[in-house]
């Protein structure tokens, strides 16, 4: 534990106890083998930092907690700081040029604190590393609008241009929160065209107003009912439950996997695995299904078994 760590962690030793704490007590919190090394911390956070810190005579130290008291500014552990950089290599990666201008000062001061606390962790950033091959457009300009919306509870108007059928349609849309699925960012929200909750791909999304007409709020449990409860990104609320068997080869994969939040799960006499989650559009789950090939079977309902089917047939006769 280094001097940083230690100032840290003595901190929230007094800030945690009301009463004083012996030196002993203090020496194995900090892994310090000597007084001298606990004294020039203290000193370190009284004269310094100026912390209502003092000593009790015979009993110890403690914080004069009439008296607030936090350590200034942006304060880190060394592993709070190795985790915010790795944090920070994600959301660099999340979206190119997403907010760069907003956290760049952020970045900086993280990078200084890393730097003077743990240097090798600062220079070997590049150690981390994410990748986002699913992702579809890696600039997402109309991103910090779409967010104020959200956050700020703004009702909004944007060209949506719909991948299915390419065609572009103006939507008037009271936003209710964003979504991060799969490396591509969403738009779940209430459409006053089609007067009903819709989720947009914001690499769709073109020319972005921001009203100030009320933006309708729709509850948690409404948008997770009705959006959440389906496979994948598509909405509508769930109402077919598919059963799938994979191979034992398969198993120990897939039962290490998260499927859906309300799937289930079931090992095999043979070895192999049962999966049993809802659905209720089923062109993801399809996808999913056929990317495990012959190491999946889609035992129920028919209907998909039968579109499984129908696929790598089509699939099969490109190669013949």
């Amino acid at each position: 534990m280094d001097k940083f760590d230690r100032i840290y962690a003595l901190h929230s030793l007094f800030s945690s106890h009301r009463y004083p704490i012996s030196m002993q007590t203090i020496m194995d919190k900090l892994e310090c083998k000597g007084e001298a090394t606990v004294k020039r911390l203290i000193r370190t956070l009284r004269d310094e930092l100026g912390a209502p810190v003092y000593n009790v005579r015979g009993k110890g130290w403690r914080y004069d907690l009439t008296q607030q008291f936090e350590l200034p500014g942006l304060w880190f552990n060394r592993k709070e700081l190795e985790a915010l950089l790795a944090m920070n290599q994600l959301l660099s990666n999340i979206g190119s040029g997403l907010l760069d201008q907003e956290l760049e000062p952020l970045r900086k001061r993280l990078q200084s604190l890393l730097s003077r606390m743990s240097p090798s962790a600062a220079s070997e950033a590049g150690r981390i590393r994410i990748l986002d091959m699913g992702r579809r457009s890696a600039e997402l300009p109309h991103f910090p609008q779409v967010a104020e919306a959200v956050l700020e509870r703004k009702r909004m108007s944007f060209d949506y241009k719909a991948r299915s059928s390419g065609c572009s349609q103006l939507r008037e849309v009271s936003p209710q929160r964003l979504v991060h699925y799969r490396d591509n960012w969403y738009l779940d929200g209430l459409c006053h065209l089609r007067n009903d909750l819709r989720t947009f791909a914001l690499d769709c999304i073109g020319y972005v107003e921001l009203s100030d007409e009320k933006c309708e709020n729709i509850s948690e449990e409404e948008l997770n009912e009705r959006l959440g409860s389906s496979y994948g990104i598509f909405s509508g609320k769930a109402d077919k439950l598919a059963l799938l068997r994979f191979l034992p080869e398969r198993a120990r994969w897939v039962a290490a996997e998260t499927w859906h939040p309300e799937q289930q799960g079931t090992w095999l006499e043979d070895g192999g695995y049962e999966l049993s989650l809802p659905y209720y559009n089923p062109t993801e789950l399809i996808l999913d299904i056929c990317r495990y090939g012959a190491d999946v079977e889609v035992i129920e309902p028919e209907g998909l078994r039968e579109s499984v089917a129908e696929r790598l047939r089509c699939a099969a006769e490109q190669y013949i």
